[in-house]
């Protein structure tokens, strides 16, 4: 007998950093699984959250608070038993995408880890910033890394040439590298978000390079 399919929960939101930072706070508040987040070219991304039914709805409500908390409107939608038609319009190999040079979707199998490797309990922290420029993401990128002991994680484009720089350390240092590097950032380009998440979800972690 077939097992029925879970819940699938859909919310777009403009810019990275913050699905990013919001990926991160409703996996924790919510009983989901962040399955990945899609770019489409522009400011905005999809992100893809599975559960049942009644979580799913919870962490879209999560979703659209904290996005306007945020400053930017989410638009959600749950699927509650998503028809396996649809699969490839959801589950598709990855691929760079010429136009920007950024991948076409973040995924947890994107940077595979041994099958022997345990999961982290304790991520370290990270620091998000993200410009609109090229300029200014790199004079931000060399700011975080002069200001603190902190590992770039790497960078992601999203198109429109938004892109976000990734770095990871312990808190107070990626909290130094962040305020370095916003500051930097100037009139060279602008300054989208900068965040600083302490313990970022498994979730989150496993899209991103390792």
């Amino acid at each position: 007998m077939n097992q029925p399919r879970l819940a699938l929960g859909l919310a777009e939101i403009p810019f990275f950093s913050i699905s990013a930072v919001i990926a991160d706070q409703v996996v924790k508040e919510a009983d989901v699984h962040l399955l990945g987040i899609e770019t489409t070219g522009n400011e905005r991304l999809m992100l893809r959250l599975q559960g049942g039914v009644a979580a799913v709805n919870a962490a879209l409500a999560f979703v659209e608070r904290r996005a306007v908390e945020l400053g930017v409107a989410a638009t959600v939608k749950c699927l509650g038993a998503p028809e396996p038609g649809l699969d490839p319009l959801l589950f598709f190999p990855n691929a760079d995408n010429p136009l920007y040079g950024g991948r076409d979707q973040m995924l947890p199998t994107d940077f595979p880890q041994p099958p022997d490797k345990l999961m982290n309990s304790n991520q370290p922290a990270i620091g998000i910033i993200e410009t609109q420029g090229l300029t200014a993401i790199l004079e931000a990128t060399d700011a975080m890394l002069k200001a603190a002991n902190v590992t770039l994680v790497g960078k992601e484009k999203i198109g429109a040439a938004y892109v976000t720089v990734i770095v990871r350390g312990d808190v107070a240092a990626v909290t130094a590298a962040v305020d370095a590097g916003s500051t930097a950032v100037g009139s060279l380009g602008k300054l989208v978000a900068a965040h600083v998440i302490a313990r970022p979800h498994d979730d989150l972690v496993a899209l991103l390079p390792k």
